[in-house]
């Protein structure tokens, strides 16, 4: 980890004379490296997300601060935009500053990319509309160090795309998805509301991405796992629908690894962010390319 730095006389020279707000919600856009996290809630004896940056914001604030994620990522997941806020009382520093604050306090596998100021009632998890998450599989069959730690290596047969593509779509809309629901899951009920789905291939790469309303425990894993069988032709794209209409969880026996899962993107109906903090859609080598913010990052 990156030791603590006072703050910056440029952010000293921002804030000095400026009268303390009593109250201010601050939202950020998170990156990280999932690899060496226990995922993104803090668990006792866990190095997670939520920790490391509730650990900074403390260093800062000196009292402990509470961050409300978007979602909530497993061990070894990663995203490129996860979303967060926490409320900050008798503080002058403006919002935009606290991503290079923070940035100056996290480890070198988080990133905050952005910091906004947004309502007293916005919420980074009740506000949001969809997320939208991507997976990411590696198919030649000669290992590559620079993607194995953010794409499954599934060099065990050919998967044919066009074929997982047309499991896929008797996805989009409103279903019962039990069958990928991980037990352990709070959650009361299985329905999800998936708004877009795709599988493409780039090269040695297929990106299956994914958007909906909310998603179960585990459920994109799980999901990836069973559609690998398409892809190598194990089994036929009606098959796999008829498995999980019929709620089969029984025979979906495995969950795709985790380093090939990211989560890609939060929407919100009316979004605090300026658009070039998101990453596009379309499919990327590993991960999509890194755009310029007009936000006060540094």
């Amino acid at each position: 980890m990156s030791s603590a730095l006072p703050l910056s006389p440029d952010t000293l020279d921002s804030v000095a004379g400026l009268k303390p707000k009593t109250f201010q919600r601050v939202a950020l856009v998170i990156q990280y490296l999932g690899t060496h996290f226990h995922g993104w809630q803090r668990q006792a004896r866990h190095r997670t997300v939520q920790e490391e940056i509730e650990k900074a914001l403390e260093s800062v604030l000196e009292r402990p601060v509470a961050l409300f994620g978007a979602g909530r990522t497993d061990s070894g997941v990663h995203a490129a935009a996860q979303v967060a806020h926490f409320d900050v009382h008798d503080s002058a520093i403006p919002a935009c500053r606290w991503a290079s604050i923070l940035n100056s306090r996290l480890p070198k596998d988080i990133l905050i990319r952005a910091s906004v100021a947004v309502d007293a009632d916005w919420h980074a998890r009740f506000s949001a509309s969809w997320r939208r998450y991507r997976y990411t599989l590696y198919t030649d069959s000669v290992p590559n160090l620079f993607v194995q730690s953010f794409a499954w290596h599934y060099y065990y047969a050919p998967l044919d795309d066009l074929l997982m593509q047309e499991a896929l779509n008797p996805l989009l809309g409103r279903h019962h998805l039990a069958a990928f629901h991980r037990a352990g899951s709070k959650r009361a009920h299985s329905w999800v509301e998936v708004q877009d789905v795709t599988c493409q291939r780039q090269g040695p790469m297929v990106h299956m991405e994914i958007q909906a309303s909310g998603f179960l425990y585990g459920m994109v894993r799980l999901l990836m796992g069973l559609l690998v069988e398409v892809g190598r032709g194990t089994r036929s794209p009606e098959e796999f629908t008829e498995l999980w209409q019929a709620e089969r969880r029984d025979q979906v026996k495995y969950a795709a690894p985790p380093q090939g899962l990211c989560l890609l993107r939060v929407g919100y109906p009316q979004s605090p962010f300026s658009p070039d903090i998101w990453f596009d859609t379309q499919p990327k080598l590993v991960l999509p390319t890194t755009a310029v913010s007009k936000h006060c990052l540094i």
